[in-house]
């Protein structure tokens, strides 16, 4: 064990978020030493396309080195997150253009995609029994309706040359070890695979994708992660570590361990929801994991609950069987704009060049709102809470991850004056907030009804970081809130995987408890309610 070693000994995540790529040096303790981050390109060649470039990515992963002052022989294992994008490549392992404009570089469909929406909605129609495990509808950010829409719309270029599609935590451990091994998380979480059925070839045959069963599944994964116990995605090394070339480009040791890759949300999971809580007086304290739910909040955001069993939750994808904590099911809620959604409605206000101007002199523009609001609560003697009460914004503007799984849901906003102040750009962000916790709390509910029972939350991502989101979703929800000691919590949840591959953890659960580490707690204010 490490401990035993006088050397301090490291773990490397890797997080590849939808704007950036990001790396931690990451102590055996869950203590992040230093960090490095890329931003990476996103082409939006159409309405509902996102699209972005592996080649570009692998790039910036290579290029965020966070290793400088430490032995490569003190860096004992990696881990890789990454969003459930699309990767496509032809046999020769070189990008495949996934649009009709043919740039071949251009090959992610991105996880926010929604072109496919068509097509989810008739996969969504066929009823196969594989729905049940989806909360019952086929999103178009799933893996399928995108492969389904490729084959229709682009079947003498992309479909033609495709050798390999893989989720893109996937492509990373490829790049990283050249094996082809899939993560259990990503094919249960996003392509329908199930651990104990594997894949289901009635259902790539009724949607239209039996091509891709040839050569046992080739295409989409011949060989699924698992270790010595029954379904445990993500301790083994995978491969043989590092190859020569990934290790030279990293800046690391050939043969380092790699973990088996986490879709990002999953992997922050991994860095909140383990915490010893012991001495904060939280209601999970001496109650099961399951008591726990995991909040990855940033461009969108995902609601983690696991359970010993597996519940099926109408609009909420899951059950997952060790989807993210091993031989434990998870369902995940979620909602696919969150902090875009606040960055659309505060950055198209005509008072955000006022609200920069101001903000220029000292502040962040969030930090500046939340202070602004709370100067307007002061002044008019009123709760900052209720300062929007005539104000109500519908926040599904890229429709409807769950408990409603209705993609083609817009937003809407009602109670705008004519006046376009700053006041009004600033109760525009707390309606746009108010709206997005009162969504939370509707997935909690929906969990809550299937058979959750969940009595605290662990929030990470970047709006984790922003007081008043953080404030307004515990007094929404009626649930004490925690706080990670690291902000970079996903990057932990990373470090995490690389632990667990060198051995140095014996379970991902120990790893857990021992690296995730509670940071502060953000009880409601039930006092606003009385």
């Amino acid at each position: 064990m490490a401990g035993s070693d006088p050397v301090e000994w490291y773990y490397v995540g890797v997080d590849v978020g939808t704007a950036s790529v990001r790396a931690a040096l990451v102590t055996r303790e869950g203590q992040v030493k230093t960090t490095a981050e890329e931003m990476v390109t996103i082409w939006k060649p159409h309405s509902d396309h996102y699209v972005q470039s592996s080649i570009d990515i692998w790039a910036k992963c290579c290029s965020t080195k966070v290793t400088q002052g430490v032995q490569r022989n003190q860096v004992r294992g990696v881990g890789f997150d990454a969003t459930c994008s699309l990767v496509v490549l032809d046999q020769n392992f070189q990008p495949v253009a996934v649009n009709l404009d043919g740039e071949a570089e251009r090959n992610v469909v991105m996880w926010m995609d929604h072109r496919a929406a068509e097509q989810a909605a008739r996969i969504t129609s066929t009823g196969h029994r594989v729905l049940s495990r989806v909360g019952g509808v086929m999103s178009p950010e799933m893996q399928p309706p995108k492969l389904l829409w490729l084959k229709e719309n682009l079947r003498a270029t992309c479909w033609r040359d495709a050798a390999h599609f893989l989720d893109l935590p996937d492509f990373l451990s490829w790049k990283a070890t050249a094996s082809l091994a899939r993560s259990l998380c990503t094919v249960v979480c996003k392509w329908t695979y199930c651990p104990t059925e594997k894949w289901d070839t009635s259902f790539w045959t009724a949607i239209g994708l039996e091509d891709l069963l040839e050569n046992d599944h080739s295409k989409i994964g011949e060989l699924v992660l698992v270790s010595q116990w029954e379904y445990l995605p993500v301790v083994v090394l995978l491969g043989e570590g590092l190859t020569q070339e990934a290790a030279a480009e990293l800046g690391l040791d050939t043969g380092t361990a790699v973990g088996a890759s986490l879709i990002d949300a999953h992997a922050g999971g991994l860095g909140v929801i383990g915490a010893d809580v012991r001495g904060f007086s939280l209601p999970c304290e001496d109650q099961p994991i399951t008591s726990r739910m995991a909040m990855i909040c940033g461009t969108s955001s995902c609601h983690m609950a696991i359970s010993q069993g597996p519940l099926f939750v109408p609009g909420v994808w899951g059950p997952y069987l060790s989807g993210m904590v091993p031989e434990l099911w998870l369902n995940e809620g979620g909602q696919s704009a969150t902090g875009s959604l606040i960055d659309h409605v505060v950055k198209g206000h005509v008072a955000y060049p006022q609200l920069q101007e101001q903000a220029v002199k000292g502040s962040h523009i969030y930090t500046y709102l939340n202070r602004h609001l709370s100067s307007m609560a002061k002044d008019l003697g009123a709760p900052l809470e209720l300062l929007a009460s005539s104000l109500h914004v519908w926040p599904d503007f890229h429709g409807n991850r769950s408990p409603l799984a209705d993609p083609t849901l817009r937003g809407a906003v009602v109670g705008l004056p004519l006046s376009q102040t700053l006041d009004d750009l600033a109760l525009l962000y707390l309606a746009t907030v108010q709206a997005l916790a009162l969504g939370t709390q509707h997935i909690l509910e929906a969990m809550t009804q299937a058979g959750h029972d969940i009595t605290t939350l662990f929030l990470c991502g970047g709006l984790s970081k922003n007081p008043l989101y953080v404030q307004i979703h515990a007094n929404a929800t009626g649930l004490p809130l925690v706080l990670p000691a690291q902000t970079e919590a996903v990057l932990v949840g990373a470090a995490v995987l690389g632990a667990c591959a060198s051995h140095d953890y014996s379970s991902i659960l120990e790893a857990m408890e021992k690296m995730a580490k509670v940071g502060k707690v953000v009880q409601p204010d039930h006092e606003l309610w009385r």
